[in-house]
């Protein structure tokens, strides 16, 4: 990729992030019920027009958090060496995720403080679904790459949604115990989910 065009993704990237963030915040201020597109365009000083461009609705900008966070884990996984067993190679995958996300300067638990006042709000519930079974279905095609033996699909399907539902009780016992690491809350839930065919194998660093 040369400069110009860099430039352009990387324009693209902060347009992106910041119709997200006005559209979180409209929707704490508001509540999501109250937000239209017209209202987040504004809010991100961007035309009608532009935020079609990016998003097809307020919902999937709500949410464009989740799908962010979801590339880059994809992204680490992928990284990670081709023979290390499948929940060990997602686990430090999600640890540096959560030490990129969670840094000292306190922005990633603002955004979480602000992204949990959608969770289960009824007009956004559809949507949920439909991106946490899409997330669901990523994951285990990633994994199911570094599977041997029967029933590969399946055996992945089940290791994303216990990988998922680690992450969501992490992530609410973090929200309720300020003062603990968000990191070293997630290492330790992960920890406590390894599968028996991967116990006693690498920790998540």
């Amino acid at each position: 990729m040369d400069e110009a065009a860099g430039l352009r993704e990387r324009k693209k990237a902060a347009t992106r992030l910041a119709l997200h963030e006005a559209a979180l915040r409209l929707a704490a201020e508001h509540g999501p019920d109250r937000v239209t597109v017209e209202a987040i365009a504004d809010a991100a000083n961007v035309s009608r027009r532009t935020f079609s461009n990016y998003f097809s609705s307020k919902e999937e900008a709500l949410f464009h958090g989740d799908t962010r966070w979801l590339r880059r884990l994809l992204d680490l996984l992928r990284a990670q060496p081709a023979g290390e067993p499948p929940w060990a190679a997602l686990s430090r995958a999600s640890v540096r995720l959560a030490a990129e996300v969670y840094s000292d300067d306190g922005t990633g638990m603002s955004w979480l403080n602000r992204r949990r006042r959608l969770h289960g709000h009824p007009g956004l519930l559809a949507h949920q679904a439909a991106a946490y079974a899409a997330s669901e279905r990523e994951l285990a095609g990633e994994l199911a790459h570094r599977l041997t033996g029967p029933d590969q699909a399946l055996r992945a399907r089940i290791m994303a949604a216990t990988f998922l539902a680690t992450l969501r009780v992490a992530t609410q016992h973090g929200i309720e115990h300020p003062d603990a690491s968000m990191v070293d809350t997630l290492r330790t839930a992960l920890a406590h989910a390894t599968p028996a065919t991967e116990r006693g194998g690498g920790a998540a660093r």
